[in-house]
């Protein structure tokens, strides 16, 4: 097929029409790894009624923003999308992205400026996790773009220096038949300052508690800067990660420091990733603020509670995960009131004086329907909402937006360069 692109669409793909006899634009291509106004050829590997999913074969007229790739493995590794375009580019890609998913979705117009914010590029991200493989050769990688094959890979030009060199040693250990069998994956968490890292392994069904043991001190010996290891067996659907840990060293945790506050992350808890844009994060999402209550919902360790404990006279921060409420807890110390349930459960059943601030910080799902009913229920007068995907927001914000609510901020923050992944955080008020 011979295509031009359009543009670029959420998830990485560039936009193209094949054109037809029929009346009407042509039936949606999606290419991999192009830029707007290319003319490129692709071949179909997937068709549907409605689209054709294609593979690029080759570039007959390239955009001018087009550059070579900063990492040997980009277009066969799964992890990045926009490694062949300049970064400036991929900040308005994604900008545009957002804005024109709001539009469509949310049928919002946005009555402010989108503040942009970024950093470095590359070595940005604080924790990784890879595949192992044990037979028949060793192999340490990610998946290959849009497949479950291993892509073996020997370095990550987006991850933290530290956790490169512990990908180093890891091959080292693993070309001389030392690395445990029984491990199928791996994540690599670094500190604040990229001096530190914490180490969680995963098992194969059937690894004994007894067995895991003595591969902690395995682990601990691979780079000197290793302070903690934990194992776990494979995650099962629908069961908490920590439900599953195996063995560990004397205490697996990081001290993660920030401009505002010191957090303890366990090796069962969720952090942000980029480690240069966590302190402008937590400004966005709780610069200002102030009064007698905020509500930090989906609150994790607390890196928005802890600091909110400081402008407001009461926080509550609701979290479902015991590991990372433990650490929450010691986070906050009795600043914070901290109640292990979900959102859903918690917003069901609270009886609340209205509260002066809300910050939401769900998964990809967003909150849903239900939810921003009981959040109007409760009538906050300001919501802070932090989102890693456009359209549950703009579908979340629509709902806002009927109940009450107007967008007074909008952030576009890029805590995921390279990739065509979206963090945004919208400031709401009544």
């Amino acid at each position: 097929m011979q295509l031009e692109i359009e543009k670029l669409v959420y998830g990485g793909d560039g936009l193209a029409r094949l054109r037809t006899n029929q009346p009407g634009p042509g039936k949606s291509v999606f290419v991999p790894f192009v830029l707007p106004g290319e003319r490129v050829e692709a071949r179909s590997i997937e068709e549907k009624p409605g689209f054709v999913r294609a593979r690029l074969e080759s570039i007959g007229a390239a955009s001018p923003e087009r550059i070579g790739p900063g990492c040997p493995y980009f277009g066969r590794c799964g992890g990045c999308h926009y490694q062949h375009a300049r970064y400036e580019r991929q900040i308005a890609i994604k900008t545009a992205i957002l804005k024109e998913t709001l539009r469509r979705t949310a049928k919002l117009e946005l009555p402010c400026e989108l503040g942009i914010h970024h950093a470095a590029e590359w070595e940005y991200r604080n924790r990784t996790r890879l595949k192992v493989q044990s037979s028949p050769v060793f192999a340490l990688g990610y998946y290959e773009f849009r497949s479950h094959r291993l892509l073996p890979v020997e370095e990550c030009p987006i991850s933290s220096p530290l956790i490169n060199r512990a990908i180093q040693a890891m091959w080292s250990v693993g070309r001389s038949a030392g690395f445990p069998t029984e491990i199928t994956e791996i994540e690599l968490f670094a500190n604040h300052s990229d001096s530190a890292l914490l180490v969680s392994a995963y098992c194969r069904q059937g690894t004994r508690r007894r067995d895991a043991r003595p591969l902690v001190g395995r682990l601990i010996q691979l780079v000197p800067e290793i302070t903690g290891v934990a194992l776990f067996a494979e995650a099962l659907p629908g069961r908490p990660k920590d439900g599953n840990r195996l063995a560990s060293s004397e205490d697996p945790q990081l001290v993660y420091q920030t401009r505002r506050s010191s957090y303890r992350v366990g090796a069962a808890s969720f952090f942000q990733v980029n480690r240069f844009l966590i302190d402008e994060l937590i400004e966005v999402v709780t610069g200002g603020a102030s009064g007698g209550l905020a509500l930090d919902l989906y609150a994790g360790v607390g890196l928005f509670s802890t600091v909110l404990a400081r402008s407001f006279q009461r926080v509550v921060a609701v979290e479902a995960s015991s590991a990372a409420l433990a650490d929450l807890r010691h986070n906050a110390g009795d600043k914070v009131v901290a109640v292990q349930a979900t959102t859903a459960e918690y917003l069901g059943k609270v009886s609340l004086h209205r509260p002066d601030l809300v910050v939401i910080d769900p998964p990809r799902a967003g909150v849903g329907e239900k939810i921003v009913h009981s959040l109007a229920r409760l009538a906050p007068a300001a919501i802070r909402y932090v989102s890693c995907d456009p359209a549950t927001l703009a579908r979340d914000l629509r709902f806002l937006v009927d109940r009450g609510y107007r967008i007074e901020e909008g952030h576009f923050i890029d805590l995921f360069p390279q990739s065509y992944h979206i963090e945004s955080v919208f400031h709401l008020c009544r």
